[in-house]
């Protein structure tokens, strides 16, 4: 189950209730849904072939069909993390930056663990989301986040996009009194 960690207060937000709750206010979709129902075979395998990770996208199909329905995604995938990933620390670099989207960013963690760091309201400011398998999280078009791993340094998600062609990161840098 998620967990939310305020930057400014260090005030821990926990239970799903409370954490659905905190980021619904925030404008950031959080829903859960049951990992258990990753195949056997595939759970705590973080390296994954094509034909696996359509494997995970048949098993979550209701649940994307779904939420691609109510909330207009058009296109899915798979990404999978792990310390065996070519470049992970190019790639982190990269994610770790501060940046938005002209979409959403959509993960559902299916097996794993990662963090999204938000940038809240001006009251709120920036908090951390620790997400395992089951947390389905939708970062809202235009809000300032960024993406890394815990200490463990593997996940697998599913990603969906209204337009995945169009789903580039924009950096996105502090003005002065915010």
């Amino acid at each position: 189950m998620a967990v939310i960690k305020v930057r400014n207060t260090g005030e821990v937000i926990e239970g799903k209730e409370n954490v659905a709750a905190f980021l619904n206010k925030q404008g950031v979709l959080y829903e859960h849904w049951d990992a258990s129902k990753l195949p056997a075979h595939l759970q705590n395998k973080f390296v994954l072939t094509d034909e696996e990770k359509a494997d995970i996208l048949a098993a979550f199909q209701s649940e994307i069909e779904d939420l691609a329905k109510r909330r207009g995604y058009q296109a899915w995938d798979v990404v999978a993390l792990c310390e065996q990933t070519p470049n992970l620390e190019e790639l982190l670099k990269k994610f770790e930056q501060v940046h938005t989207h002209t979409e959403d960013e959509v993960r559902a963690i299916v097996a794993g663990h990662g963090i999204f760091v938000i940038k809240g309201d001006e009251n709120t400011g920036y908090f951390d989301v620790e997400l395992e398998a089951g947390d389905v999280i939708s970062v809202p078009e235009g809000n300032p986040h960024f993406f890394t791993l815990m200490d463990d340094r593997q996940v697998v998600a599913v990603r969906l996009f209204i337009d995945p062609s169009g789903w580039v990161a924009h950096p996105y840098e502090e003005k002065e009194g915010e």
